[in-house]
């Protein structure tokens, strides 16, 4: 299991501009753990098997009674316990795990704060995920907004991308905001400057949805 989360805990260890590969990555491995869930468990008790055959280790018969207490029978198997009380609880324990910490909010709000990130000339830009994350802050962006967020995205990126080279070796969201303030095209593209200061507290929100 720890090897079919690897490649994403790697990722999610790297700058934010990997963001939108370790999203890719998440779904990977939520895929391949549900994958093992469903049909991995014979080819690993197949591996287990041969490991401790090799080692000298006894291997219970899985169809006999699983020794809970010394007292009581257990009506459980080896195969159940195995498979429900430690297969089965590890790898949902493992989902439960990255679902909580990666929800569809949490992804999109991740998703649309690199979109916004200026590196690479703005390499990571989408519209879609920057809308997106406009949408989550409803007291900001109502319909007219965004939709006036969409034009101002669109003539912001050329600009940024073609006409000004001071946006072109820009480190990070921080960065944006000042070159925009110093600019003034925080006042050109009003909007498109508050949805960047509104990602720079992305980092410290919890739990909690945005405003």
């Amino acid at each position: 299991m720890l090897l079919l989360t690897n490649e994403l805990n790697k990722a999610l260890q790297k700058k934010d501009q990997d963001i939108v590969n370790a999203m890719g990555l998440l779904n990977l491995s939520k895929r391949r753990l549900q994958t093992m869930r469903e049909s991995g468990l014979e080819s690993l008790m197949d591996e287990v098997s041969s490991f401790c055959g090799k080692h000298d280790i006894l291997v219970p018969e899985m169809t006999e009674d699983y020794p809970r207490s010394k007292r009581k029978k257990s009506e459980i198997s080896y195969l159940h316990h195995f498979r429900v009380e430690v297969f089965y609880a590890v790898i949902d324990l493992q989902l439960q795990e990255l679902n909580n910490r990666f929800d569809v909010v949490t992804s999109d709000l991740l998703l649309g704060m690199t979109s916004l990130n200026p590196v690479d000339s703005f390499a990571n830009f989408s519209k879609n995920g920057i809308m997106k994350l406009a949408e989550y802050y409803k007291s900001e962006f109502g319909d007219n907004e965004l939709r006036d967020l969409s034009y101002q995205l669109d003539s912001f990126i050329v600009y940024a991308r073609e006409c000004d080279s001071k946006f072109l070796n820009l480190k990070g969201i921080k960065d944006l905001a000042t070159m925009m303030a110093q600019t003034k095209l925080d006042q050109t593209w009003s909007l498109v400057y508050l949805l960047v200061k509104l990602a720079l507290i992305l980092p410290v929100l919890k739990e909690h949805s945005p405003p």
